[in-house]
């Protein structure tokens, strides 16, 4: 049965890296019948490119890619840009790799992904990217560090944090009732929801946030670990 069009893309434009030609073709299918805009890349060279000059709003990247492998697409990508990146792979142990090295992406689909859980997923990551009305205060403060909803934006003294949009969902989290311990299943949901990493996933972002609080000039023990339980953004100021 054909999909149904929609609007809930709003225009959104999505980058499809993937060199399996009809499975690119697919998932551009059912991506423009949910009111996406897509562009196609085979081969990470030219992912890249596409990436410089089209501006996506996500990028769905296939690891297993010519010329350019996918990790190294990624690793591309975060250094310049936030941008939502959802993984397609075809082992759940390159998941596990990514995890480890802690490369920034925003979620994991296993192949073979069915079209309902792809579109689920992409439409959460584009969610998490966005400020969302009324949710809050415009911006939070937990000593020097501020969590700005408006501008989807964290800094420490001043100077931004350059987050994924899962890093800044976790941080805004925590920064909504510092001082409190909060499990990693509780991040996980509003961080990541309906993720395959698995909770795991929480404390490599975790680590990526303490790093960039450091080379912002900020404390890295502003989160602070507690075993067996979860993370505390702490207030140093208080």
């Amino acid at each position: 049965m054909n999909p149904q069009p929609n609007a809930q893309g709003r225009g959104q434009l999505v980058l499809v890296v993937e060199d399996e030609a009809t499975l690119a073709e697919t998932i551009e299918l059912y991506l423009r019948h949910e009111g996406f805009r897509t562009e196609r890349a085979a081969d990470g060279e030219r992912a890249l490119e596409l990436f410089r000059a089209a501006r996506p709003d996500l990028v769905l990247l296939d690891l297993g890619l010519p010329k350019v492998d996918g990790m190294e697409v990624l690793r591309r990508i975060r250094a310049s840009s936030d941008v939502p990146v959802v993984i397609l792979t075809a082992r759940t142990e390159e998941v596990d790799e990514l995890l480890g090295l802690g490369m920034g992406a925003d979620d994991y689909l296993v192949k073979p992904v069915s079209a309902r859980k792809l579109l689920a997923r992409v439409k959460v990551a584009l969610r998490r990217s966005v400020p969302v009305e009324g949710a809050g205060p415009e911006v939070l403060r937990v000593g020097a560090l501020e969590v700005d909803a408006y501008r989807v934006e964290v800094r420490y003294a001043g100077t931004p944090l350059e987050l994924t949009p899962s890093e800044f969902k976790l941080v805004q989290h925590m920064a909504r009732t510092p001082g409190r311990v909060i499990e990693r299943a509780e991040l996980y949901e509003a961080a990541i929801p309906d993720g395959d990493a698995l909770e795991r996933a929480v404390d490599i972002h975790v680590v990526n946030l303490r790093r960039k609080l450091r080379e912002a000039g900020g404390d890295e023990r502003l989160i602070r670990t507690v075993r067996g339980r979860g993370y505390v953004l702490e207030d140093r100021a208080a």
